[in-house]
């Protein structure tokens, strides 16, 4: 593997609470010939209860990037730390279970599964992140009535418009309580009213405490983030 290059740095504000989610001199490579380095010795941190938007144009590393913070994938080298646990130590079975109830997941093509209702989708996930038989329906149910489908619960999704799709993918992330949400082009299929709406739902949701990282190449999304890092060619070019 060639050298990485100069680590790129996003620091944490000054005065910002520790770091919920950190990656120390990130690089991610894939063989070739020609090796690519998709992420070049990358620096960012992320503070819970942060609001922080990661922007760059197709080929950038905003994928790559969002696949380590996920822990679908590994760095090459650096390191990735998740409310402060080193996750290159690891197991797949181990990252599984800190991904389902750690991480929440909010898709641009919603990733719902068609046969199954609003409230089934919601439910699902909690089956995974290990949360109690008896706490899941309720959860499901608070978290479709905060993004306003409470009367939705027995459709299912081909029936709803976009912008409701969106929202029932929120509540499916939210509903296992993560501590961080990573939401991918989350506007892409939308209008820009809807995407307008669902913005002001993250905001609202960020508002009550959780941390949310939006990954986007639409400056007007990215400038609704409290903090905006720039990726260019594999690495923070920019960070405010």
């Amino acid at each position: 593997m060639t050298a990485s290059p100069a680590a790129t740095t996003a620091p944490l504000p000054a005065g910002a609470p520790e770091p919920a989610i950190e990656l120390r001199d990130v690089t991610r490579s894939f063989p070739g010939p020609p090796e690519v380095q998709a992420l070049k010795g990358v620096n960012v941190s992320v503070a819970d209860g942060e609001y922080v938007s990661i922007i760059g144009p197709s080929g950038s590393g905003k994928s790559t990037m969002l696949n380590i913070l996920g822990l679908l994938d590994r760095p090459t080298v650096g390191e990735y730390r998740l409310g402060g646990v080193l996750t290159s130590g690891l197991g797949e079975d181990e990252r599984a279970a800190v991904r389902a109830r750690q991480l929440g997941f909010v898709f641009q093509a919603f990733h719902l599964m068609s046969r199954r209702t609003v409230l089934e989708n919601v439910l699902l996930p909690m089956l995974y992140a290990g949360t109690p038989r008896a706490e899941r329906e309720p959860r499901a149910r608070e978290a479709l009535e905060r993004v306003g489908l409470g009367h939705r619960l027995g459709f299912q999704p081909g029936t709803l418009s976009g912008g409701e799709r969106q929202r029932v993918a929120v509540a499916r992330a939210v509903a296992t309580r993560p501590r961080v949400l990573l939401a991918d082009e989350p506007t892409g299929n939308l209008d820009q009213a809807t995407s307008a709406e669902i913005m002001a739902l993250f905001e609202e949701l960020n508002d009550d405490g959780l941390t949310l990282v939006v990954i986007t190449h639409d400056d007007g999304v990215a400038r609704r983030a409290h903090r905006r890092i720039r990726l260019a060619d594999g690495r923070v070019s920019s960070a405010a």
